[in-house]
């Protein structure tokens, strides 16, 4: 199947950046060149000071992401070529640069998100899902890995709830997931991005130096002894910046700051 168009669109509003994955043919499939056109955006949007947060979301409201293009995975067995495991790969493991960006990250679940198309939505800080979407791994139903859940969702819910996804690689609904903490909200079909750009807009209210300082800390932290983890100092200093003494003079005198982000 021929594909047209960008595999990833882009738009900005205000100070949010708008990811759409654009493969609905194929449940928003991740292909290797949506992986590096999703690399790219990720990398130039942490660099860029008017991002204050990203959505990432994708066409349609069947899949918001179907994991990797099995199709097309087949066709290249078929045809010999071997497979490269994602660190093993010239390229960043697309759902390292997701995890690391600087900037906060909300996944829109306009619909189901399985395989890595929810590694995909578990790199995002926060997750909004479709009152219909369901998530699932079911890679062990597919001889595949995991690696990225793996590591991740023993982190995020209970152990035991981590291990039945992996091992039995079933699907959840929205309200189960929202139950273990895996969606921050579940909204009516079609209010996923409404949502999540609602979302977006508040943060958007707050400093840059102390929103990059909390995503930095809390990455930075992830694993590490607490005595080791208080005295990180990741980033810009929110305690000697001007933002610090802008949010505290706006509110004396009873004003919206006007942040600087530094």
């Amino acid at each position: 199947m021929t594909e047209t168009g960008p595999i990833l669109l882009s738009e900005t509003r205000g100070h949010i950046l708008v990811l759409t994955i654009n493969r609905p043919e194929r449940m928003n499939a991740l292909s290797p060149e949506l992986s590096d056109a999703l690399i790219e955006a990720f990398v130039e949007a942490g660099a860029d000071p008017d991002v204050r947060a990203i959505v990432l979301t994708s066409v349609g409201d069947r899949a918001f992401c179907a994991g990797a293009d099995l199709k097309a995975r087949a066709q290249e067995d078929a045809a010999g070529k071997p497979f490269q495991p994602l660190l093993s790969r010239v390229q960043r493991y697309v759902f390292e640069v997701v995890y690391e960006t600087i900037k906060p990250t909300i996944a829109a679940l306009n619909g189901s998100a399985v395989a890595g198309g929810l590694e995909l939505a578990l790199a995002c800080d926060m997750r909004v899902a479709a009152e219909h979407a369901l998530l699932g791994l079911p890679e062990a139903k597919r001889g595949k890995g995991a690696h990225f859940a793996n590591v991740m969702l023993p982190r995020m819910i209970p152990s035991g709830i981590a291990y039945e996804m992996l091992y039995l690689g079933e699907y959840i609904g929205t309200e189960e997931a929202r139950r273990w903490g895996l969606v921050n909200r579940v909204v009516p079909r079609g209010e996923a991005l409404n949502e999540a750009l609602r979302m977006a807009e508040a943060i958007c209210e707050n400093a840059p130096v102390s929103l990059r300082r909390m995503k930095e800390t809390a990455i930075r932290s992830n694993g590490l002894p607490v005595p080791a983890a208080l005295r990180l100092n990741e980033g810009i200093s929110p305690y000697s910046s001007e933002d610090r003494v802008e949010g505290i003079r706006a509110y004396v005198e009873k004003r919206k700051p006007v942040w600087r982000g530094r």
